[in-house]
């Protein structure tokens, strides 16, 4: 995502995400115009950390909420100062289109338009604290690896009489949780990941020293998307999939029956 000295404040470019986004200086890496460009409903990142997941979506928010009246955006994290960090990035790139539609209400969790959008921050850690909210238009759950399966389902239903959108962003945290199953097993998504070594501004110099800094399983998750098992794990998981499915391996029949 490489920034421009040129800004377009003409509203026209908000007909297009990607040149609303060049005319915020912003000029998208090709898998962020893919982001961009889409129409899918459900869209998974599993994304290097520091490669611009959460830039790209924050633009994505507020072109949304400028350009469909009365839309409802909800940021989730697991915590709330992190959902209020991508929510940030919204608010700094609404304040530098000169503010094309009025705002009612702006504060550093919440933003309402006078065209009746909203982008609100919530953290996912209580669940209980999501269910107040319907009709979402973009449901946007941020560090998705970090936020409990059960926030996750509880904000799930606030989509469907909208028909809204849900985009999953995170670096992983293991093979386990919702982000992970949906990575792994869920179909009629659009999956996008993108490593370290694919982002430009990542140089070989950083990552070598990274490699040689951070334990092994660390590095590759951070840096390159790698589902690890739990660290306190005895067996590692491809161990147990492979003992259990192994071609030789004798069918016991055991009476398990009390005498």
């Amino acid at each position: 995502m490489a920034r421009s000295n040129s800004i377009n404040h003409d509203l026209a470019v908000a007909l297009s995400p990607v040149v609303f986004a060049r005319s915020l200086g912003i000029e998208p890496d090709s898998w962020q115009s893919e982001v961009l460009r889409t129409d899918s409903k459900r869209i998974i990142l599993n994304c290097a950390r520091q490669t611009g997941k959460s830039s790209i979506v924050a633009i994505l928010a507020l072109h949304h909420a400028l350009c469909q009246d009365k839309s409802m955006v909800l940021i989730i994290s697991h915590t709330l100062q992190q959902a209020a960090e991508t929510f940030r990035k919204c608010r700094d790139y609404y304040r530098q289109i000169a503010q094309p539609v009025l705002s009612i209400t702006e504060s550093v969790h919440r933003l309402e338009l006078q065209n009746g959008s909203r982008i609100v921050t919530l953290t996912g850690q209580r669940p209980e604290s999501i269910r107040g909210f319907s009709n979402v238009s973009l449901l946007i759950i941020d560090e998705a690896a970090r936020v409990p399966d059960e926030s996750y389902h509880a904000a799930r239903p606030m989509v469907a009489v909208s028909d809204g959108r849900v985009i999953l962003l995170s670096t992983p945290l293991g093979r386990r949780g919702f982000f992970w199953d949906t990575w792994a097993n869920t179909a009629d998504w659009l999956k996008i990941e993108i490593n370290a070594d694919q982002c430009p501004r990542f140089t070989q110099a950083f990552l070598r020293e990274e490699k040689q800094t951070l334990p092994d399983w660390f590095f590759r998750q951070e840096y390159f998307n790698f589902f690890a098992e739990v660290v306190s794990s005895v067996f590692r998981l491809e161990d147990i999939e492979a003992a259990f499915n192994h071609p030789e391996l004798p069918v016991l029949d055991i009476d398990l029956s009390l005498d």
